[in-house]
């Protein structure tokens, strides 16, 4: 009998923004969880008009298609990323770098102090780490 393996995808990945969505209430929106793009999702922002005007608003409309959830907020559609700090949209577009690019969160460091290596979790879905 042979071991078990686990052959399941990881689609979804939980993340923690660094600075975070204020909303008009004034509260702060940091966790989140980001899905696995697919083909379609990276096709349907090319034929949109505003991508056409200006190649940069591509990014919007992706992280808008693949962030399934922020906080408490209803939905996330391109308002909502339009709203990010640049800090924040900057994180996500790592993240949507490394989970359909690498497959993972991790990253290797070494510390400038001492010169050890190690890998930390970049999306920061536990409090206090980043």
């Amino acid at each position: 009998m042979s071991a078990q393996t686990d052959d399941r995808l990881q689609t979804e990945y939980a993340f923690v923004l660094p600075r975070g969505l204020v909303d008009d209430s004034g509260r702060v929106h940091r966790n989140g969880v980001m899905r696995l793009a697919t083909a379609k999702d990276e096709i349907m922002p090319l034929r949109d008009q505003r991508v056409r005007d200006n190649e940069a608003y591509l990014t919007v409309l992706l992280l808008a298609r693949v962030v399934v959830r922020l906080g408490e907020l209803d939905s996330i559609h391109a308002g909502i990323i339009e709203r990010l700090f640049a800090t924040d949209l900057a994180f996500l577009q790592d993240l949507y770098r490394r989970v359909n690019s690498e497959g993972h969160t991790h990253a290797a460091v070494t510390c400038p102090s001492c010169g050890a290596d190690f890998e930390v979790d970049v999306a920061g879905d536990r409090p206090g780490e980043f």
